[in-house]
Protein backbone atom coordinates (compact mmCIF):
# COMPACT_ATOMS: atom_id res chain seq x y z
CA UNK A 1 0.00 0.00 0.00
CA UNK A 2 3.19 2.11 0.80
CA UNK A 3 4.16 1.85 -2.46
CA UNK A 4 0.91 2.25 -4.49
CA UNK A 5 0.57 5.95 -2.25
CA UNK A 6 3.89 6.92 -3.75
CA UNK A 7 3.08 6.17 -6.94
CA UNK A 8 -0.46 7.80 -6.96
CA UNK A 9 1.80 10.57 -5.34
CA UNK A 10 4.10 10.70 -8.37
CA UNK A 11 1.29 9.99 -11.03
CA UNK A 12 -0.72 13.05 -9.38
CA UNK A 13 2.36 15.65 -10.55
CA UNK A 14 1.55 14.39 -14.32
CA UNK A 15 -1.90 13.47 -13.77
CA UNK A 16 -4.36 12.55 -16.94
CA UNK A 17 -5.79 9.13 -17.74
CA UNK A 18 -2.89 7.22 -16.37
CA UNK A 19 -3.64 8.70 -12.92
CA UNK A 20 -7.06 8.48 -12.76
CA UNK A 21 -6.59 5.02 -13.74
CA UNK A 22 -4.49 4.52 -10.60
CA UNK A 23 -7.02 6.34 -8.43
CA UNK A 24 -9.67 3.74 -9.50
CA UNK A 25 -7.97 0.79 -9.22
CA UNK A 26 -6.49 1.70 -5.75
CA UNK A 27 -10.16 2.46 -4.38
CA UNK A 28 -11.16 -0.38 -5.68
CA UNK A 29 -8.46 -2.06 -3.95
CA UNK A 30 -8.82 -0.77 -1.07
CA UNK A 31 -12.24 0.43 -0.05
CA UNK A 32 -12.92 -1.68 2.63
CA UNK A 33 -10.33 -0.37 4.31
CA UNK A 34 -11.46 3.34 6.12
CA UNK A 35 -7.83 4.20 7.29
CA UNK A 36 -6.53 3.83 3.40
CA UNK A 37 -9.11 5.75 1.88
CA UNK A 38 -8.87 8.55 4.01
CA UNK A 39 -5.25 8.77 2.34
CA UNK A 40 -6.50 8.12 -0.67
CA UNK A 41 -9.04 11.37 -0.05
CA UNK A 42 -5.98 12.91 1.57
CA UNK A 43 -3.83 12.56 -1.73
CA UNK A 44 -6.21 13.86 -4.00
CA UNK A 45 -6.74 17.05 -1.34
CA UNK A 46 -3.02 17.75 -2.20
CA UNK A 47 -3.50 18.25 -6.11
CA UNK A 48 -1.52 20.67 -7.28
CA UNK A 49 -3.10 21.08 -10.57
CA UNK A 50 -5.47 24.07 -11.21
CA UNK A 51 -8.78 21.80 -11.17
CA UNK A 52 -7.89 20.96 -7.54
CA UNK A 53 -10.71 22.61 -5.86
CA UNK A 54 -13.09 20.93 -8.30
CA UNK A 55 -11.68 17.76 -7.47
CA UNK A 56 -12.37 18.03 -4.07
CA UNK A 57 -15.59 19.23 -4.44
CA UNK A 58 -16.38 16.44 -6.78
CA UNK A 59 -15.22 14.00 -4.09
CA UNK A 60 -17.17 15.66 -1.21
CA UNK A 61 -20.10 13.81 -3.35
CA UNK A 62 -18.04 10.25 -3.37
CA UNK A 63 -20.09 7.19 -1.78
CA UNK A 64 -16.83 6.78 0.97
CA UNK A 65 -17.43 10.66 1.56
CA UNK A 66 -18.95 10.94 4.57
CA UNK A 67 -18.85 14.83 6.40
CA UNK A 68 -20.09 13.20 9.77
CA UNK A 69 -16.88 11.07 9.90
CA UNK A 70 -14.33 13.58 11.46
CA UNK A 71 -11.27 11.82 9.97
CA UNK A 72 -12.41 11.78 6.47
CA UNK A 73 -13.79 15.62 6.71
CA UNK A 74 -9.92 16.26 8.13
CA UNK A 75 -8.53 13.67 5.55
CA UNK A 76 -10.09 15.67 2.34
CA UNK A 77 -11.44 19.25 3.93
CA UNK A 78 -8.29 20.06 6.36
CA UNK A 79 -5.61 18.47 3.84
CA UNK A 80 -6.78 20.84 1.34
CA UNK A 81 -6.97 23.79 3.81
CA UNK A 82 -3.87 23.05 5.59
CA UNK A 83 -1.89 21.15 2.71
CA UNK A 84 -2.12 22.50 -1.02
CA UNK A 85 -1.64 26.00 0.23
CA UNK A 86 -0.75 26.89 -3.72
CA UNK A 87 -4.61 25.71 -4.94
CA UNK A 88 -5.91 26.75 -1.01
CA UNK A 89 -5.02 30.44 -1.65
CA UNK A 90 -5.89 30.68 -5.24
CA UNK A 91 -6.20 34.34 -5.78
CA UNK A 92 -10.50 34.12 -6.53
CA UNK A 93 -10.92 32.95 -2.61
CA UNK A 94 -12.57 30.01 -3.83
CA UNK A 95 -10.37 27.99 -1.13
CA UNK A 96 -11.28 30.11 1.55
CA UNK A 97 -15.06 30.24 0.49
CA UNK A 98 -15.08 26.58 0.20
CA UNK A 99 -13.43 26.27 3.74
CA UNK A 100 -15.57 28.98 5.09
CA UNK A 101 -18.77 26.68 3.74
CA UNK A 102 -17.65 23.24 5.51
CA UNK A 103 -17.17 24.57 8.54
CA UNK A 104 -21.07 26.42 8.45
CA UNK A 105 -22.03 23.03 7.54
CA UNK A 106 -20.02 20.99 10.32
CA UNK A 107 -20.27 23.06 12.70
CA UNK A 108 -24.25 22.20 12.75
CA UNK A 109 -23.27 18.95 14.02
CA UNK A 110 -19.63 18.73 15.14
CA UNK A 111 -18.66 22.14 16.52
CA UNK A 112 -15.13 20.77 17.93
CA UNK A 113 -14.58 19.50 14.51
CA UNK A 114 -15.49 22.37 12.67
CA UNK A 115 -13.63 24.55 14.97
CA UNK A 116 -10.44 22.73 14.16
CA UNK A 117 -10.76 23.29 10.44
CA UNK A 118 -10.86 27.31 11.15
CA UNK A 119 -6.37 27.04 11.56
CA UNK A 120 -6.27 28.08 8.14
CA UNK A 121 -8.12 30.50 8.00
CA UNK A 122 -7.08 32.18 11.33
CA UNK A 123 -3.68 33.08 9.93
CA UNK A 124 -5.03 35.93 7.42
CA UNK A 125 -2.56 38.81 8.85
CA UNK A 126 0.31 36.92 6.69
CA UNK A 127 -0.57 36.87 3.87
CA UNK A 128 -0.65 39.50 0.70
CA UNK A 129 -3.34 42.20 1.83
CA UNK A 130 -5.67 40.98 -0.79
CA UNK A 131 -5.36 37.25 0.14
CA UNK A 132 -5.87 38.83 3.96
CA UNK A 133 -8.71 40.44 2.94
CA UNK A 134 -10.54 37.94 1.97
CA UNK A 135 -9.47 35.21 4.43
CA UNK A 136 -11.15 37.98 6.76
CA UNK A 137 -13.74 38.03 4.92
CA UNK A 138 -14.94 34.12 5.58
CA UNK A 139 -13.96 34.61 9.19
CA UNK A 140 -16.58 37.63 9.33
CA UNK A 141 -19.45 35.57 7.44
CA UNK A 142 -18.79 32.84 9.72
CA UNK A 143 -19.06 35.37 12.82
CA UNK A 144 -21.80 36.33 11.15
CA UNK A 145 -23.81 33.15 11.13
CA UNK A 146 -27.05 33.08 13.49
CA UNK A 147 -26.86 29.70 16.15
CA UNK A 148 -22.66 29.44 15.48
CA UNK A 149 -21.52 27.48 18.43
CA UNK A 150 -19.43 28.69 21.28
CA UNK A 151 -16.03 26.57 19.93
CA UNK A 152 -16.26 28.07 16.21
CA UNK A 153 -17.15 31.40 17.42
CA UNK A 154 -14.62 31.55 19.92
CA UNK A 155 -11.83 30.87 17.60
CA UNK A 156 -13.37 32.66 14.30
CA UNK A 157 -13.86 36.09 16.51
CA UNK A 158 -10.27 35.79 18.34
CA UNK A 159 -8.62 35.59 14.81
CA UNK A 160 -10.95 38.69 13.66
CA UNK A 161 -9.63 40.82 17.15
CA UNK A 162 -6.16 39.86 17.10
CA UNK A 163 -5.33 43.08 15.31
Amino acid sequence: MTDAMGGLSALMSIGGEAFENALADFYERWKSEPLVIDKWFALQARDPSEGALGRVLGLTAHPAFDQKNPNRLRALVGTFAAGNPARFHDPSGAGYTFLADQILAVDAFNPMTAARLLEPLGGWRRYRPELGARMRGELERIVAREGLSKNVYELASRALADD
